[in-house]
């Protein structure tokens, strides 16, 4: 008897925290931000706008290549997230809506969207679920932590990711490309050859892991490949559930695709730790690694805390190798081998800079025309479809009172290709329109977000940039490219934008 009623009462304990944490805490928020004016579609119970979602999807998307006679179109940003495009016709720049009980306010507002990006309180923070429903990919590391513990994180790791750092490590990178370059040589020269088909996305990740292995962790690609390997699988792995992370419950299920992932997340925490207890052992080096333990080391953390602080932030880093930076390197080469006429004028660029020789700090700062290239293949196709934040208190954002609690999202993918802030012609390829800087190219120039924005902008934006110059300039100047018949453009949704297929092109010797 007694049995039975501590069972009850425990069974009611739990039911009234779900009812408060799934039915009464999201529906507090809507009714405060119902009452500002802020309106959206009606939720229904614990999936709230996913079948909306999902109808909209099905009904919408086409996988259609968007190549003809060569050329590229760009006009595929609409079919990836067309709820989103019909909620703001129905309901205005500014609504709400529901991804299960997950309840997000969504700003398209200019102003409301500059105000976020200069806003540089700790009450705005990074959304919690990052690392509540995608923790086996980022942790609490850099990329998903908020307040006082991102604050810790950045102070220890953005100094070794500053551009004069990023200086020391150079060569490294220089290496790499060139290590690159050679390969795609010798692959020509074994086929007897001066015209290749290659996947070049694939290769562009092996060329930014190597990278990465060099400059943070003192090795090269093959002796991290298993973690990166893993690193991709596990990437690859969480959109199969990202538009379920409003579902609490889900996440504990031993469901085929959680179980997948959660036999990568334990692989990559071993391979990492082991990496980490070799380094121990070893001979002291002052790289992105030793920052780490040293960190952990210094820091009031448990045992536990401080371990994965390490391993966290390792795959944050690791991550960086095989996301964002390759992706942005693929449609950079595939927008110079759409418009033929820019990739002549950035290669004439490179030569006339380095006159035949490897890239120098110096030299890079002389390419303008690279710049630009680069800046308007991350406007185009940047790495997010949108960013995200969290009201951790009640925060005033233009004249709306914000409830804590509340995930804001504000769309990078629609802010890059809007008219008004870029001209007529907004979603052709121009790289023409950075002659001035971001400044001069876009009206509002908070609202070019390539790496973020506001406090929690990449820390690594410095290498990143740095390893996109080199490598495009360097194989510019050896290679010319053109868009193979076995490519299809069509850009899909994998927490980051990527091409489905990978991006195939056509590479000749010079």
């Amino acid at each position: 008897m007694f049995l039975t009623l501590a069972l009850l009462l425990a069974l009611y304990s739990i039911l009234k925290y779900l009812f408060k944490l799934l039915w009464l805490k999201p529906r507090r928020i809507r009714s405060r931000l119902s009452s500002q004016g802020v309106g959206g579609p009606t939720p229904s119970l614990l999936l709230g706008n996913l079948v909306e979602i999902k109808r909209s999807l099905s009904t919408t998307f086409s996988r259609k290549s968007m190549v003809k006679d060569g050329q590229v179109t760009h006009d595929w940003a609409s079919s990836l997230f067309p709820f989103l495009n019909n909620w703001a016709k129905q309901y205005g720049s500014n609504y709400m809506f529901w991804i299960g009980t997950l309840p997000v306010l969504y700003l398209g507002e200019y102003d409301l969207v500059k105000e976020i990006n200069l806003c540089t309180s700790l009450d705005l923070g990074k959304s919690t679920f990052l690392y509540k429903f995608f923790g086996p990919l980022f942790g609490q590391g850099l990329v998903a932590s908020s307040g006082r513990s991102w604050a810790y994180q950045r102070k220890i790791i953005a100094p070794e990711l500053h551009s004069d750092k990023i200086k020391e490590k150079f060569s490294l990178i220089v290496e790499s490309a060139t290590s690159l370059a050679n390969s795609w040589e010798n692959k020509l020269m074994s086929e007897g050859s001066e015209l290749m088909d290659i996947r070049i996305d694939e290769d562009l990740r092996r060329f930014f892991a190597d990278v990465i292995s060099k400059a943070c962790f003192g090795s090269t690609y093959s002796d991290s490949k298993e973690i990166f390997v893993r690193i991709r699988s596990l990437h690859q792995a969480m959109p199969k559930k990202s538009l379920l992370v409003g579902l609490p419950v889900l996440k504990f299920l031993p469901t085929k695709s959680n179980m997948e992932i959660w036999k990568l997340e334990k692989e990559i925490r071993a391979l990492i730790l082991k990496v980490v207890e070799e380094r121990k052992r070893g001979a002291y080096q002052r790289d992105l690694l030793q920052i780490l333990i040293d960190g952990a080391n210094n820091s009031h953390l448990s045992s536990k805390s401080a371990t994965n602080f390490i391993i966290d932030n390792c795959k944050n880093i690791y991550l960086s190798g095989q996301g964002v930076t390759p992706i942005s390197a693929s449609w950079t080469l595939l927008l110079l081998a759409a418009h033929p006429d820019w990739q002549a004028r950035v290669r004439d660029e490179v030569l006339e800079v380095s006159g035949g020789h490897l890239p120098t700090p110096d030299m890079l700062r002389k390419m303008k025309l690279l710049g630009m290239v680069i800046k308007e293949a991350m406007r185009l196709y940047p790495a997010f479809a949108f960013l995200s934040r969290e009201a951790l208190e009640d925060i005033k954002l233009g004249s709306i009172q914000v409830p804590k609690g509340t995930n804001i999202w504000f769309p990078i993918l629609t802010l890059h290709r809007d008219r008004f802030l870029w001209g007529p012609d907004a979603d052709e390829f121009c790289p023409e329109r950075f002659a001035k800087g971001v400044a001069g190219a876009c009206k509002v120039p908070q609202l070019y977000m390539p790496f973020g924005a506001g406090s929690y902008v990449c820390a690594g934006q410095h290498l990143a940039m740095t390893e996109l110059k080199i490598v495009t300039s360097l194989l510019l100047s050896k290679f010319s490219f053109s868009i193979s018949p076995k490519y299809q453009h069509a850009p899909v949704f994998r927490l980051n934008i990527e091409p489905e297929d990978g991006v195939k092109l056509l590479v000749k010797r010079i």
